[in-house]
């Protein structure tokens, strides 16, 4: 499987995918940039198929990623509901430009 390495190393990637999946799935939108959203993406659409099957192994599994417990019970007993009958795609990107800084593409990443 090829994934984006982001410039950084397995343990900071880890950690901020996890907090970008735990702050999308509190608020429902994120801004960030183009590659990291894609490989977000995989990740949070995960999440909700685990909310979807709502049994305790999926919790487990949901908080074992997740940094923050309100956001998982917020996952199984809400979002998942908003997408039952939804067979994936739970996420969209909306490009919005460029990085002042770097030119970086910026998106904003969205619930659907």
């Amino acid at each position: 499987m090829a994934y984006r390495k982001l410039g950084r190393n397995t343990g900071q990637r880890r950690a901020m995918f996890r907090s970008m999946a735990t702050a999308l799935l509190r608020t429902g939108r994120i801004e960030t940039t183009e590659p990291k959203a894609k490989e977000l993406r995989s990740i949070v659409e995960k999440m909700i198929t685990l909310g979807k099957q709502g049994d305790l192994a999926a919790r487990r599994q949901a908080m074992a990623y997740l940094l923050d417990e309100a956001v998982v019970k917020d996952l199984f007993e809400n979002i998942s509901k908003n997408y039952a009958e939804r067979q994936g795609g739970y996420t969209r990107m909306l490009k919005v430009g460029f990085r002042r800084g770097d030119a970086a593409p910026l998106v904003i990443m969205e619930l659907v």
